[in-house]
Formats: structure tokens, C-alpha cells, sequence
């Protein structure tokens, strides 16, 4: 997507600085907890989730995208659904749900977001246009390029000249928005389940992560002595790394801890 539009999420800060090194703690947290971490170089993760929805579902399973994300929200169709797991928020999110927020059906959803844009990942769409207008756009023309085709009949004049002016800008909008549901899946479906972890390496990853009162909970919900568990010796040098960074942003603040 930054090949297509270099300002792609360009308008996004950089991740602070105490939050790099716990990248791949991240990674080992989920390793821990029995699942797979899964990254592709050139895609995004809404990509790699398009893909492993998509597969699974030409397998005959029930999709569910645990997410509240609305650019996943394309995905949704039959035998694929979201659930937004928010606190105060939680909804199960199906095709109604996607057409009461877009004003289209899910699979019109590119369509609707190339005209509006989106700020958040700073996607152009087309200047003056509101998600309400892109929706009674693409009911009235069933999709962007049909649109676009047919933008020199538009009534409107204003609309029909910023719809004529910016088509390219619409067209490369769609790209930045549209999910991969083809992107590689270097773990196939059927190797993606629970791993049947033992508890105690989830239990050695959070002694080596300091999480006192976690530690206890989950080994007591294992029938674990956390006593007879040592913290992984691979993970307790990162997580000081990323305990000292963050004790020494805090202390040069203004106003931070002094020692």
C-alpha cells in the first residue's frame, strides 16, 4: 500500500520508544498462550485475516473475526462474521450491522470507503465526500468504476466535476482499502489450532514478565505451584530491557521519578 500511495499512514506517530522492545514479547505471549504469531513481509495483518477467513470459509467452517475493526467489516457475509469485543461496546456485527453503518452491503464496503476516504489511515478518498453521499452514490451505480464511467451524467454540478477531477484518486483509494484475501498463508488452516500448551510455559513467560498477581491466578486455575516454575530464562533479560526503558523515559520527563 505505501508503494501505491507513499502517504499512506503517514500521518501516524511513531510507536514510543518503550514500546519497540516489546514487540517480540508480544510474539512470545502468544507462543506461550499455545497460538501462532503470524506475519508476512508486505501485507497487513486485516490482509492475512481476508485470506485465512476466505479459505476456511471455502472449507465449509463458521467465520468468526473477533474484532470491532470496520475495515474488516468487507468480510462479512454469509458464513462469516465479526464480533466487537469492546467493553460496552460488545455486538455481534453480521451483514445488517454492516449495512446500517456503510449503508451497503459488506461487499460494497471498499466502494463506500474509497469515495469518503479515512482519515485514521490518512486514505485521500474524494474531497466533499461524506460516507452518506458515497453510500447513495454506489446504491444508485452498484460499485466505484461504474460510478466513475458514468460521473459526466451526474446532475450535480459540483459533485459531478470533483467525482471527474479526482477518479484516479478514488481508483487508488479503493486499492489502499481493499483487503488481500489472497495474500500468502505460510501456515496452512489446518496447523493454525490451540497447540494444547503446557500451562506451565504459560506460567514460566508471565514469572519472567514480573505479572505477580497473573502468575498466581493461572497457576492456580492449572493446579500449578508457581514456586516450582522458573521464568523463562530466554524472556527475562527482554522484559528488563523494556522495564528499564520505559523507568527511564518515566524518570527524564518533566516532573518524572528521580533515583
Amino acid at each position: 500500500r505505501n508503494e501505491i500511495y507513499p502517504e499512506y499512514k503517514a500521518n501516524r506517530d511513531d510507536p514510543p520508544e518503550d514500546l519497540i522492545p516489546q514487540f517480540p514479547l508480544m510474539r512470545e505471549a502468544v507462543k506461550a498462550f499455545g497460538m501462532k504469531p503470524i506475519e508476512e513481509p508486505g501485507y497487513e495483518a486485516d490482509d492475512l485475516i481476508a485470506a485465512y477467513a476466505r479459505e476456511a470459509r471455502e472449507k465449509g467452517a463458521e467465520v468468526l473475526i473477533i474484532a470491532g475493526d470496520k475495515d474488516l467489516m468487507q468480510l462479512v457475509r454469509k458464513g462469516v462474521t465479526m464480533y466487537d469485543p469492546m467493553p460496552g461496546n460488545e455486538r455481534r456485527i453480521g451483514e445488517k450491522e454492516v449495512e446500517e453503518k456503510f449503508g451497503v452491503e459488506p461487499a460494497r464496503v471498499p466502494d463506500v470507503q474509497a469515495l469518503c476516504g479515512d482519515s485514521t489511515d490518512n486514505v485521500p478518498g474524494v474531497p466533499g465526500i461524506g460516507i452518506k453521499t458515497a453510500a447513495l452514490l454506489i446504491q444508485e451505480y452498484g460499485d466505484l468504476e461504474t460510478l466513475l464511467k458514468n460521473a459526466g451524467k451526474i446532475k450535480q454540478d459540483k459533485r459531478r466535476q470533483t467525482l471527474i477531477d479526482n477518479a484516479e484518486l478514488a481508483r487508488i483509494s479503493k486499492k489502499l482499502v481493499l483487503l488481500d484475501d489472497r495474500a500468502p498463508l505460510k501456515i496452512p488452516l489446518d496447523m493454525l489450532g490451540m497447540d494444547g500448551s503446557d500451562a506451565r510455559k504459560i506460567v514460566a513467560f508471565l514469572k519472567a514478565m514480573e505479572f505477580t498477581r497473573l502468575t498466581e491466578s493461572v497457576a492456580k486455575a492449572a493446579g500449578i505451584d508457581p514456586a516450582s516454575v522458573e521464568p523463562d530464562p530466554r524472556l527475562v533479560a527482554g522484559a528488563s530491557v523494556a522495564k528499564n526503558k520505559a523507568a527511564a523515559k518515566e524518570a527524564s520527563a518533566p516532573g518524572g521519578k528521580k533515583t
